[in-house]
């Protein structure tokens, strides 16, 4: 500790929303984002498609969403011919 630096660094925790666009029941947007993109984005659809219910959630942190890691590249064992 002879660095003089914070031995508990100060985690800054970013917000992440989920903007979805709905018809009726069915979700026809998906989006992810930091919380200010997401309202700004919530707010285009809102403007874009007034006759549909726009909703922005949080999003747990355990949620890893489609940002979480894709599979490695090699995605079968034989390769094509």
């Amino acid at each position: 500790m002879g660095d003089g630096g914070d031995p508990h660094p100060v985690q800054v925790r970013v917000e992440r929303r989920r903007v979805r666009v709905w018809f009726g029941d069915h979700v026809v947007a998906d989006y992810r984002a930091e919380a200010e993109l997401a309202e700004r984005y919530a707010a285009a659809m809102s403007r874009r498609f007034a006759g549909l219910r726009v909703t922005s959630d949080p999003i747990p942190d355990h949620d890893p969403g489609p940002e979480r890691r894709l599979p490695g590249e090699r995605l079968w064992e034989v390769a094509p011919k």
